[in-house]
């Protein structure tokens, strides 16, 4: 039996979800707060049979065309064979949707982990290696 896998923007309860993966992977102090995310419809979720797995999030400055796909995050407890899968599928909708309905014309992001670098790789994104990255913010309060 197929799983029915869908890419779709957020709805009421996805953030609650997303706060809970970023407590699970990266601890109790850091989430990230909802009201610096970008509006519903450039919060995205990849779904496996109607269970979230991942989600990630495009910033979009018409201005200069330019999409900052960011804070991507799974479940910490999906761990299918078809989870590298889900999160490329998750990355290649965002493109997809950034450029169709955004104009975006140019993305930007940290890759964070290994996983991410590799997926981000395998989308022919363009990787600097000349030095680590670091991903780096600062929450103003």
């Amino acid at each position: 039996m197929d799983n029915k896998v869908t890419f779709r923007t957020f709805k009421e309860g996805d953030y609650e979800t997303c706060q809970n993966w970023w407590r699970r992977w990266w601890g109790e102090e850091m989430h990230v707060r909802r009201e610096i995310l970008p509006q519903d419809n450039r919060c995205f979720i990849i779904e496996n049979d109607e269970v979230p797995v991942a989600a990630s999030f495009l910033y979009v400055d018409s201005s200069s065309k330019i999409g900052i796909i960011t804070w991507t995050i799974s479940d910490p407890d999906y761990r299918e064979s078809d989870r590298g899968f889900l999160l490329e599928l998750l990355i290649s909708c965002i493109e997809v949707e950034a450029k169709d309905v955004w104009d975006v014309q140019l993305f930007y992001t940290v890759a964070d982990n290994k996983q991410m670098e590799r997926i981000f790789r395998k989308l022919d994104w363009y990787i600097e290696d000349s030095a680590p990255t670091y991903g780096c913010y600062k929450v103003l309060s």
